[in-house]
């Protein structure tokens, strides 16, 4: 039988003008390869499913292209793909492997982004940030946490800013809790790592006695050196900005939330024991340790247009996204309120067709953290590309 292609590999139009067809490339980093796929292979790729052999394949390729030769182009396909670690096989364990076991004999995260999402020298980073947060209006009462985005800080810098200016130099000494979205990690699940984040400002420390803390109370629900981490960004960029605001030894909480799969399933997050789990570890975190900690929420929220699927166009501000915003808004209304089932309930109506990528975070802060009220100082909408859309917030939350 022919290996599964892996469902977790990103697909989009090649973008070298002379080279068309489907680009292939693996956002989890166990392999550094990228295919091109002429247009004329890229339907046998639904060959790829661990459920049809080569013999089909070659069968298909034959019929199509009306000459026996084409077959053997079954063996160069499957070979370049089984190479770059793009199907399920024993040289994609074995890449996977690696990949992991050098995350976990690491001694620190390293700056997965710089260079991409910012810059990756230290004086270089400090002039950048300093400009990204120019002008930001500081808060009137004591913060106990704050809403981030999560996309690239030249994209929603406006949230970002509207954010961390609210911050103020007497937070210098608190543990920063960073929830940030998992996009990459197991479903009910939250990721620990005890390592220390690693940016171009220094490195941030990481509160392992509070880890293992979590962890111990989570038990399962808990995946600890989450590999995630090594390439998620939801969190990293939150640790730039405390870095530049209060120096690069900051001590951090890194939390990454997996997607709620009641979000599929209908009901709310805490009908399953790992949810219930989830959400005791970090309440009784917050419980125990107080105005010690500030939560920082790094979370994007909608995520509209052809980039996620969606049959038409959108721009920010304009024609559909006026409706978003509206609905992106009334979320926003629930978390200020600490309404935590009435967000959810937002949340799912429809499927989620907003694709919040955040609903995780937010409502394991609202369940661990019930006695936060929010106040939202940014909405943004950012087109990431010129046909799709993603919108984020800077809120701050005090304590009721």
């Amino acid at each position: 039988m022919l290996a599964r292609l892996r469902p977790t590999l990103d697909f989009m139009p090649s973008p070298i003008e002379d080279k068309p067809g489907l680009l292939i490339r693996d956002p989890f980093q166990f392999s550094d390869a990228t295919l091109i796929i002429p247009p004329a292979l890229i339907e046998f790729l639904e060959f790829y499913d661990g459920n049809r052999s080569a013999l089909d394949l070659r069968a298909e390729l034959v019929r199509v292209a009306g000459d026996v030769r084409a077959g053997d182009i079954e063996q160069q396909l499957s070979s370049a793909l089984s190479q770059a670690g793009f199907l399920e096989d024993e040289n994609f364990e074995v890449l996977r492997g690696a990949a992991e076991r050098a995350f976990s004999e690491a001694p620190a995260r390293p700056a997965a982004h710089a260079g991409s999402g910012y810059p990756d020298r230290g004086p270089d980073l400090t002039a950048t940030m300093t400009g990204y947060l120019a002008g930001g209006e500081p808060s009137t009462e004591p913060v106990l946490g704050i809403v981030a985005p999560h996309v690239s800080p030249f994209g929603g810098i406006e949230a970002y800013r509207s954010a961390y200016a609210a911050l103020s130099p007497e937070d210098a000494g608190r543990t920063f809790v960073v929830l940030g979205t998992s996009h990459y990690g197991h479903p009910d699940r939250v990721g620990l790592t005890r390592k220390p984040f690693e940016t171009p400002f220094g490195t941030a420390v990481t509160d392992v006695a509070l880890v293992d803390r979590i962890a111990a109370e989570a038990g399962e629900a808990a995946r600890m050196e989450d590999y995630c981490h090594a390439i998620e960004h939801s969190i990293e960029f939150q640790v730039v900005f405390l870095q530049h605001l209060f120096g690069p030894e900051i001590r951090i909480v890194p939390v990454l939330c997996g997607t709620y799969m009641s979000l599929f399933q209908g009901g709310v997050p805490e009908q399953t024991e790992a949810a219930k789990r989830i959400f005791g570890a970090l309440g009784e975190l917050a419980a125990r340790e107080g105005k010690r900690l500030l939560w920082v929420l790094g979370v994007d929220m909608a995520h509209m247009g052809r980039r996620y699927g969606d049959q038409v166009s959108a721009r920010a501000g304009q024609g559909e996204m006026q409706f978003v915003e509206q609905r992106d808004r009334a979320r926003i209304e629930r978390m200020e309120s600490g309404d935590a089932r009435g967000f959810w309930d937002l949340v799912v109506e429809n499927g989620d067709d907003l694709k919040w990528c955040g609903s995780a975070p937010i409502y394991t802060f609202l369940k661990a953290v019930p006695q936060a009220r929010g106040r939202l100082r940014q909405y943004q909408q950012w087109n990431i590309n010129p046909e799709s859309v993603v919108s984020f917030a800077g809120m701050t939350f005090h304590s009721r």
